[in-house]
């Protein structure tokens, strides 16, 4: 990856539609969970979302899997799909980019604070 590719994230553009390429050759209850699984997953990136791309292509090799095998994608992920999401993306508790921009923010109006009040 070059610097340029780093700026623009053209390099993600083309991970992401290899992605989404092969989620439409996923029967409909496999799509329906990648779905699932991305819209829990990217709140868990980073601004980029750079750091998800590796687990965004396990995911997916997950669904393709066992729809080869022919398992159901609920057989495979249960009825926490969430949950599922949220253990691939670092476990429970896991801090987000909310949290850090939010932490950020807290000790900004903390220092504001304390100069005016000082």
């Amino acid at each position: 990856m070059n610097f340029w590719e780093t700026i623009t994230g053209s390099d993600l553009t083309r991970e992401w539609k290899a992605f989404e390429a092969r989620a439409e050759a996923l029967p409909p209850d496999h799509r329906a969970a990648w779905e699932e699984i991305k819209t829990h997953l990217l709140p868990q990136g980073n601004f980029t979302g750079r750091n998800l791309m590796p687990i965004l292509d396990a995911a997916l090799g997950l669904l393709e899997e066992t729809a080869a095998d022919g398992q159901s994608a609920h057989e495979v992920l249960g009825d926490d799909v969430q949950g599922f999401s949220t253990a691939l993306a670092g476990g429970e508790g896991a801090r987000t980019y909310r949290d850090r921009w939010r932490e950020q923010l807290n000790r900004n109006v903390a220092r504001k604070l304390s100069r005016l009040g000082g």
